[in-house]
C-alpha cells in the first residue's frame, strides 16, 4: 500500500522551504524500504509517496506533488522510460532521478532519459546484502536528492544541451531532441561566480587539455567536445566523469559520436596520443605515467578518492608529473570539490584552471570550489568554454 502526504504547494510549482518531498517508485519493496528508511533519517528531506508502478506515479502526481522523483527503469505496467515524460509533462520542473542495475541496456536507457529531461541516474547495487555496494547507493542517492533538489529553492538557469542519440547519427547533424532547463546549483558556497577574482593563464603553451566532471556532465561534455575537433587533433584529450563501469562505455561512445574523433575507455599501460579522447573507466582512477619518450595511462583500482572512484584529483596530479605546467585542465558541473586540490597542483607547476560558471552548472560544486580556491584563469558559461579553449591552444595566451 502506497503512503502519500498532501503538499502544501500547487501542483507544477516547486516548495520555497521545508524538507523536499521526494516519490519513490520502483517495482521492489526491498529498494522502496531502503530508501524510505534512508530518506526518512534527513532533516531535509521527506518520502513523500512509495509507489509500485510508473502508472502509479503519473495517476497520483498532482496529489502528491513531489519535488524530487527516484524512478526505477523496470517497472510493469508503465516502465521508468515511458513514465519520464508523462511526469514531467504534469509537473516540469520536478527532479527525476533514474535508478538501475548496471546492465549495458540499463546504461543505454539511462542515457536516454537524461535526453528526455531527467535530472540525473544512480546505478543501483544488484545485491543489499554487499555492504560496500549498498553504502555507496546509500550516499550517492541521498547526496544526488539534496543537490539536485536544492535547485528547487532557486531561479532557473539556462538549457542543458541534449545527448547525442543513442545510435549513431547521420554524418550532417544528429536530430535535435529539445532539452529540458538545466538546474543552477545549491548555494552551499559564499560569494557569486561573477564576484570571484581569476589569476592570468599561463604563459606555457599548453600540450594536453584535462577534463573533469561530475553531475550534470554528460551534457556538458557532449557540448563541450563537439566544438573541440581541432584541439583533439593536435593535442591529447583525457577525460574524468564520475560514472560507474558500463556507463563509461556508452558515454565514451556519446563522445566519439559527439566530436566525430575517435573516444575510448583508457587502457592500462596505452601510450598517450593526440587526436584521440581518453574517458576514464568506471570503477578505475586513470593517472598518467612516462614510459621511456612516451605518456602512457596507468589505470589504478585503490581505494576512492572524494569518495569517487574514477575521480579528478589523481588524473590532474598525475599530469604535472608528466607535462609539468604545460597542462589545460576544465571542471565541469559536478557535486562536492573534486578536480580542486588537483588543480592547485597543476596552476602551482604553471599551468592553467578553467571553471565551468555557477548559472550553467547542474551543480557548482567541484567548478564552484576550484573558483573559490582562487586557481582559475577562467569562470565560463559552458558555450563559451570551447571557443576559449581552442583559442588558447592556438596561441591566444589572455
Amino acid at each position: 500500500m502506497s503512503v502519500a502526504f498532501a503538499g502544501n504547494s500547487t501542483p507544477g510549482t516547486s516548495r520555497e522551504a521545508g524538507p523536499l518531498r521526494v516519490m519513490i517508485v520502483d517495482d521492489s519493496v526491498v529498494i522502496r524500504g531502503l530508501i524510505s528508511r534512508w530518506i526518512g533519517a534527513e532533516h531535509d528531506m521527506e518520502v513523500a509517496a512509495s509507489l509500485r508502478t510508473g502508472l502509479e506515479a503519473v495517476n497520483q502526481l498532482e496529489r502528491i506533488n513531489p519535488d524530487v522523483a527516484v524512478l526505477d527503469i523496470e517497472m510493469p505496467e508503465l516502465d521508468g522510460l515511458s513514465a519520464l515524460p508523462r511526469l514531467l509533462a504534469k509537473k516540469r520542473d520536478l527532479v527525476i532521478i533514474m535508478a538501475s542495475t548496471l546492465t549495458r541496456r540499463n546504461a543505454e536507457i539511462s542515457f536516454k532519459a537524461l535526453s528526455l529531461g531527467a535530472a540525473d541516474y544512480i546505478p543501483k547495487p544488484e545485491s543489499t546484502r554487499e555492504a560496500s555496494a549498498a553504502d555507496t547507493f546509500h550516499h550517492d542517492l541521498i547526496q544526488k536528492i539534496r543537490h539536485l533538489g536544492a535547485r528547487l529553492r532557486r531561479k532557473p538557469a539556462v538549457a542543458s544541451p541534449p545527448l547525442a542519440p543513442a545510435s549513431p547519427a547521420p554524418a550532417a547533424r544528429a536530430p535535435a531532441i529539445a532539452p529540458r532547463p538545466a538546474a543552477p546549483a545549491p548555494a552551499l558556497h559564499a560569494p557569486s561566480s561573477g564576484a570571484l577574482s581569476t589569476r592570468p593563464f599561463s604563459t606555457q603553451a599548453p600540450k594536453v587539455l584535462l577534463i573533469g566532471s561530475s553531475t550534470g556532465g554528460p551534457q556538458a561534455l557532449m557540448a563541450l567536445v563537439a566544438e573541440l575537433g581541432p584541439v583533439i587533433d593536435r593535442f591529447p584529450v583525457l577525460i574524468t566523469q564520475h560514472m560507474p563501469p558500463t556507463f563509461t562505455t556508452i558515454l565514451a561512445e556519446h563522445l566519439a559520436r559527439s566530436s566525430r574523433r575517435p573516444a575510448a575507455e583508457a587502457v592500462d599501460g596505452e601510450p598517450v596520443k593526440p587526436g584521440r579522447i581518453y574517458l576514464a573507466p568506471g570503477g578505475k582512477h586513470m593517472r598518467l605515467a612516462r614510459s621511456g619518450v612516451d605518456t602512457v595511462i596507468a589505470l589504478d583500482d585503490g581505494p576512492a578518492v572524494n569518495f569517487c572512484k574514477p575521480a579528478v584529483d589523481p588524473l590532474f596530479t598525475s599530469a604535472v608529473d608528466v607535462w609539468h605546467g604545460a597542462i589545460l585542465s576544465v571542471i565541469l558541473t559536478g557535486m562536492g570539490s573534486d578536480g580542486m586540490r588537483g588543480g592547485k597542483d597543476i596552476v602551482a607547476a604553471g599551468g592553467s584552471v578553467i571553471a565551468q560558471d555557477e548559472a550553467s552548472s547542474v551543480v557548482w560544486g567541484m567548478p564552484g570550489a576550484a573558483a573559490n580556491a582562487g586557481i582559475c584563469a577562467a569562470i565560463l558559461p559552458l558555450n563559451q568554454i570551447g571557443a576559449k579553449v581552442n583559442r588558447l591552444f592556438a596561441g591566444d595566451r589572455a
